[in-house]
């Protein structure tokens, strides 16, 4: 009997008994080549009368096994195959022996000789099988926790949910993918874990490789599309299953010719979906392929949730934080200014430094930076408390030494709130995150004197006209929060157009350089000519921020502006009635040399009134001052005129708004200036006080 139609009758019988071998085309030329060696290895035995026990297998058998192994192909069915091959070429063997004796006795002899043969050499090929079907699936199941434990290492090194999703598809393409697509659903992006309604809409958040062996992919990165229904991404969606594709090998060109669909799913949330492509020769994908995609998504997917939660998280503390930040610049006439916030580059994100710009009376100006501990939605609202806290503690006029004692006390208050709070997590060390350091600055520009004080703060830098930049001496006190102990003051003159810059330490501390180093480069930064405050901010950034900075910064640049003599007029009055009438005198020449008669009638009125009770309640000396401010935007800006009025005497009472009754004699003169006035107000100072009022045409 021909070994070729012994092997074509044993296979016509496999693929009717085992139709699993030959589903794959791959595993089908396998078999068809191992039957076909098999079968005319046993033969030869035969006919060169060799002991069965030393018949040898084909060289190839144990690679042919270990790569059934490879591609899926269970070991039950090649030893199924083995035994139905027996099978059947005993049969044909058996027939041939009849055909050629009519001996029974030697006929019954070769059929034991047959049968004992045969069963020998399949039972030592089958144990063969085995021992290398057992090393391929030991050396796979090596290969699959090393692909595993790789992953874990090489996906969600950051918490940025484009390069996590990438780092999946690029991890894919080097180990066992031609082509790997990552969509996410919309809604998931957008912080919802229900999906809407209608059809399910995903963004192409990953693909690769760049240029791979099938077609390139119809959607670009980013883009939005739609999931077709009942296809194997919808399936996945819905279900949360994985599944293996099988293409038709004729169409394997342009085509997959296997894929698997996974779906993307953490904390039993469904994010998206992740899909592998094979084509070409490639082999198909078996179950095991099918598990490990599964354990490395899974990995993936708990990485893209984490970043996902922190994208959510971060935008909304950002959201918050420049909540709380002014949107702009308020009107003032003391100095020019630009500001910069930026949160943290980071996993940190935003934390709670802030500046703020705070007109005062007198045409003065407070300029504030702080800078709050940690970061996340806590420190923001902490930020937000400490902003509201030092812009009505600037509306009474404290000093910035009495301003940070008073704001100390805010901090220790909400640390006490904090640490006796029921409801807060038992595990968090809340209280200790409760910290603060700020700086205060007061610049009046009729002085041209600039008063300060900080609280544990970045000292401030400041250049004059002449280009010269240096760090003031001012003393450091301690950071908010420590409370008892005190704080110090330091006033200086400024030429007109001197730069005040006031920021924290994410700005001049980095892992490139230390403090020292940083106020160094600031100061450099500073020196240098540009054309406008905007471009110094830029400047200073450019020169001092890394790409990715790991502290939120706050940069806040002022430069001052001078009123001369041409905007401030003061005259010493007499603690005597009969000066009140030279007062109003004295204004009204002056508002018509302003060309401010239109405020000439309430502006006596309120002068009349606040002279009146300082004479009446005050002590000498008594002064009035008018301060006509600059338009804010410059000299030349034009604005509707405004005018502060301001009498100082020696006495600390602090006059209040009282209702006066129907016979009573006073107590209508500050409801005549509130009234008259834009807004009024009292500030004391080391002695005596000021009453002010602002009156706009």
């Amino acid at each position: 009997m021909r070994s070729d139609e012994l092997a074509a009758d044993v296979e016509r019988s496999l693929r009717r008994e085992l139709p699993l071998l030959w589903e794959d085309p791959d595993v089908a030329r396998i078999a068809s080549e191992n039957v076909a060696d098999h079968i005319e290895a046993a033969l030869y035995g035969l006919r060169h009368a060799i002991p069965y026990e030393r018949i040898e297998p084909p060289p190839q058998d144990a690679e042919r096994v270990r790569a059934l192994a490879r591609r899926g192909a269970p070991m039950s069915v090649t030893l199924r195959a083995f035994r139905l091959a027996q099978g059947i070429v005993n049969d044909r063997l058996l027939v041939e022996i009849l055909r050629l004796s009519d001996d029974a006795e030697q006929v019954s002899a070769a059929a034991r000789e047959l049968v004992a043969m045969s069963t020998t050499y399949v039972d030592r090929v089958s144990e063969q099988g085995v021992e290398a079907f057992q090393e391929e699936r030991d050396r796979r199941l090596e290969w699959r926790s090393a692909m595993i434990n790789e992953a874990s290492m090489r996906i969600g090194t950051t918490l940025d949910i484009a390069r996590t999703t990438q780092e999946l598809a690029d991890f894919a393409t080097e180990h066992f993918a031609d082509l790997v697509t990552v969509d996410l659903l919309d809604t998931a992006l957008r912080g919802r874990d229900a999906a809407a309604e209608g059809p399910l809409m995903l963004r192409r958040m990953a693909q690769g490789p760049a240029a791979g062996i099938g077609p390139a992919p119809a959607i670009e990165p980013q883009q939005l599309h739609s999931c077709p229904e009942g296809s194997a991404c919808a399936d996945a969606l819905g279900s949360g299953r994985p599944s293996r594709q099988e293409h038709d090998a004729q169409s394997a060109g342009p085509r997959a010719n296997s894929t698997l669909v996974v779906p993307l799913r953490a904390r039993g949330t469904t994010l998206g979906v992740a899909e592998f492509h094979r084509y070409g020769s490639a082999a198909r994908y078996d179950d095991e392929d099918l598990l490990l995609a599964q354990e490395i998504v899974a990995r993936a997917a708990v990485a893209v949730d984490n970043a996902r939660h922190y994208t959510h998280a971060r935008a909304t503390a950002i959201t918050l934080q420049r909540s709380l930040l002014p949107r702009q610049a308020p009107q003032q006439s003391a100095v020019d200014v630009a500001y910069r916030y930026l949160p943290a580059g980071s996993e940190a994100g935003v934390g709670g430094d802030w500046y703020d710009v705070i007109p005062l009376s007198g045409a003065r100006v407070a300029l504030v930076v702080g800078d709050v501990v940690g970061h996340g939605i806590r420190a923001a609202a902490t930020m937000g408390r400490l902003r509201t806290a030092v812009r009505t503690l600037a509306d009474m006029d404290l000093p910035p030494d009495e301003l940070l004692t008073h704001l100390d006390d805010v901090v220790l208050r909400l640390f006490t709130e904090a640490c006796t709070d029921p409801d807060a997590d038992p595990d968090a060390d809340v209280g200790g995150d409760i910290g603060a350091t700020c700086l205060y600055a007061v610049y009046d520009p009729v002085s041209r004197r600039c008063t300060m004080a900080r609280a544990g703060h970045v000292p401030p830098a400041v250049v004059v006209v002449d280009g010269t930049a240096e760090l003031l001496d001012l003393p450091s006190g301690p950071p908010l929060g420590l409370g008892g102990l005190p704080f110090e003051t330091v006033e200086v003159e400024l030429p007109e157009g001197s730069l005040i810059a006031l920021c924290t330490d994410g700005l001049i501390e980095t892992r490139d350089h230390d403090v020292d180093a940083g106020l160094s480069t600031l100061c450099q930064v500073l020196a240098r000519p540009a054309p406008s405050l905007e471009a110094v901010c830029d400047t200073v950034l450019g020169a001092l921020l890394p790409a990715r900075p790991d502290d939120d910064i706050a940069l806040l640049l002022a430069r001052t502006r001078v009123l001369g003599a041409d905007r401030v007029a003061t005259w010493e009055v007499e603690a005597d009635p009969a000066f009140v009438a030279r007062a109003r005198a004295d204004v009204t020449r002056q508002l018509t040399a302003w060309g401010l008669e239109e405020l000439g009638f309430v502006a006596e009125l309120v002068v009349s009134e606040l002279v009146t009770n300082a004479i009446r309640y005050g002590r000498s000396p008594i002064s009035l001052r008018l301060i006509r401010p600059q338009p804010d935007g410059g000299p030349d800006g034009a604005e509707a005129g405004s005018l502060l009025c301001e009498v100082s005497d020696a006495g600390s009472t602090t006059p209040h708004l009282r209702r006066a009754r129907v016979l009573d004699e006073g107590g209508r003169g500050l409801l005549l200036v509130a009234q008259l006035a834009a807004q009024w107000g009292t500030r004391q100072a080391r002695r005596g006080k000021t009453v002010w009022a602002e009156l706009n045409e």
